[in-house]
């Protein structure tokens, strides 16, 4: 889905865009998924002083002495699972800002991990927005992963924009206002997570790597590094669930898979701001990679 072309757009900084945005996706995921309030579907993981909540709206902290996150109240087997998040402005270099799915408490050493990541930055360059796949300990001692990297067609600190993971069984979608950004399929059983999984957010301290692959670190003199969520939701198949439950589907009725509108949206998004795919990295060592 991706054009070879953009091995180009590695190194390459877009300038938030002025255009109306990409073409309507033509579904709205997100719209047939009732909110839950924070406390319906999370609760405190670490950093409790580094996090308060206000009228639905969580906001979480970094400042010199810790990070904060959060962790959804029960696992998943599959499902949507999203938010709408708001950035903040100006130096936020190393610091990382995220949503995402894993089950790294249950199996130490050996996880899955979904991410959705926002990679802090320099005020006069965009933030970078992170995707990437897990699977079992490939986050841990062993890294492998399956980074996307985009920049956005809007200005993430101006405004809550909606970001989402929809995982299934046979595919994983991540969507940003609905819109498909991207589709990590599964080809075998050895390149998709299928373990249960928590929802996690959190902001924490990634200088070694996040900005620029460490060049630049995170910088205290601007704390505190602030993050708001608000709108969740969860929806999809607990692991109490029945194995007859199904996770709600990325797509209109009658699509196995994403709609032809809403692949022409991902592709107007990964032409026009994708700025790194692990896939065509010739750094990487691709046998680790079969899905490539």
């Amino acid at each position: 889905m991706v054009p070879l072309f953009s091995l180009l757009l590695f190194s390459l900084m877009i300038p938030y865009s002025t255009s109306l945005g990409p073409p309507s996706p033509g579904y709205y995921p997100s719209s047939k998924i009732s909110p839950v309030s924070f406390g319906e579907g999370f609760s405190n993981l670490w950093g409790p002083q580094h996090q308060k909540l206000d009228q639905n709206t969580l906001t979480i902290w970094l400042d010199s002495t810790t990070g904060s996150g959060f962790k959804s109240l029960h696992s998943y087997r599959s499902g949507y699972f999203g938010a709408a998040v708001k950035l903040q402005p100006g130096y936020t270099a190393g610091v990382i800002t995220s949503f995402y799915l894993s089950n790294n408490q249950v199996y130490a050493g050996n996880h899955d991990e979904i991410d959705i990541e926002f990679l802090g930055t320099t005020p006069d360059k965009p933030y970078v927005l992170q995707t990437n796949v897990y699977i079992r300990g490939s986050g841990d001692g062993n890294i492998i992963g399956r980074e996307m990297r985009f920049h956005l067609w809007f200005d993430p600190t101006q405004d809550f924009h909606n970001y989402a993971i929809l995982w299934d069984p046979s595919e994983i979608i991540f969507l940003v206002d609905d819109v498909p950004i991207r589709r990590y399929p599964r080809k075998s059983d050895g390149t998709f997570p299928t373990r249960e999984m928590y929802v996690y957010g959190s902001i924490w301290d990634a200088s070694t790597w996040a900005t620029e692959g460490g060049k630049y670190k995170a910088d205290y003199k601007y704390q505190p590094f602030i993050g708001r969520y608000r709108n969740f939701k969860l929806e999809g198949c607990t692991t109490e669930a029945s194995t007859s439950c199904k996770p709600p589907s990325p797509s209109p009725s009658g699509y196995d898979s994403l709609s032809p509108q809403q692949v022409a949206a991902m592709q107007w998004v990964q032409n026009n701001y994708l700025v790194y795919y692990y896939c065509y990295d010739p750094k990487r060592d691709h046998t680790l990679t079969p899905e490539c």
